[in-house]
């Protein structure tokens, strides 16, 4: 599975400017896109899953042109968008059925497998009967990410999905997500939480204002951030002066002030001590320096 995208754009009527000669390819596996919001993310979501049409440019999946082939393209799909809603008079159960007879299960014994199976992975089979629109926001994104998959689609798109979910739902989303993408089939994980990157996804792509800053591995990312993240210890002036200059990832009480974690390109401060960058200093990196340079 292959998915191509060439010099991308997407102007919306009103004239703002959404996404600017984006150029990716995307292949089996986890793929993560990261970014703030409004950084264009969704936008390059709803053109993959043929829900928006593109202003330019070339989008192929598998061989097949999104704008020419949009009924093949959407057989392969499965997709949990960040605004996911159902129909609110139907049990849990029901609505999972129904999502699963438009993915194609038409066998009712299967589909009813099927639900069942999904419900027990997404932690939802004790509340099977209950109205779907009676869920806790969790449990409704819960649901989301089950009628996304319950098809095996060849292609899984998931905007935000863990938004709303504590951290030992994320863990067995991620897992889910972990398993599957050992299959042959492309997940795109689109998301501004860079934990949800940083566990599961060996390629990314890193969005701002509409444009692709950087396109590799997390470990080519983090190498590119090397140099350039410090631990500081300092008093209460100090600290204002660098919040004002740089980008703080961490601040934490010490006896005689504060340590604070931040990233910069030159750092001219005293108790400073470099330090091995992670993803999330990665992420706060390329984000001050792009805005910045419109490079990196």
């Amino acid at each position: 599975m292959k998915i191509r995208i060439e010099n991308l754009d997407k102007i919306y009527k009103n004239g703002k400017r959404a996404l600017f000669n984006v150029n990716l390819e995307i292949e089996n596996g986890m793929f993560g896109l990261l970014g703030p919001n409004g950084a264009g993310k969704s936008s390059l979501m709803r053109i993959l899953v043929t829900l928006m049409k593109p202003t330019d440019g070339v989008v192929s999946v598998n061989g097949f042109d999104l704008q020419k082939n949009r009924g093949e393209i959407r057989r392969m799909l499965g997709y949990l968008p960040q605004d996911f809603r159902f129909f609110t008079k139907l049990k849990t159960w029901e609505f999972l059925s129904y999502a699963a007879g438009l993915s194609g299960i038409s066998n009712k014994k299967e589909r009813s497998e099927k639900v069942d199976e999904w419900l027990d992975k997404v932690g939802l089979f004790d509340v099977r009967d209950r109205s779907a629109n009676k869920l806790s926001g969790g449990m409704k994104r819960r649901l989301g990410i089950a009628q996304a998959l319950i098809g095996d689609p060849q292609i899984i798109i998931v905007d935000e999905p863990t938004t709303g979910l504590d951290p030992e739902e994320r863990i067995r989303f991620r897992n889910i997500l972990s398993e599957l993408s050992q299959k042959d089939v492309i997940i795109i994980l689109s998301t501004h939480i860079v934990g949800d990157i940083s566990s599961v996804c060996k390629d990314l792509a890193l969005l701002n204002k509409g444009e692709v800053g950087f396109k590799g591995s997390p470990e080519e990312l983090i190498n590119k951030t090397k140099g350039h993240v410090w631990q500081v210890t300092t008093s209460g002036f100090e600290y204002e002066m660098l919040k004002e200059k740089y980008a703080i990832i961490s601040t934490i009480p010490a006896e005689d002030g504060w340590e604070v974690q931040l990233v910069g390109d030159k750092l001219d401060v005293k108790n400073k001590v470099e330090i091995e960058p992670n993803l999330e200093h990665a992420y706060v990196y390329f984000m001050e320096y792009l805005t910045n340079k419109n490079s990196f």
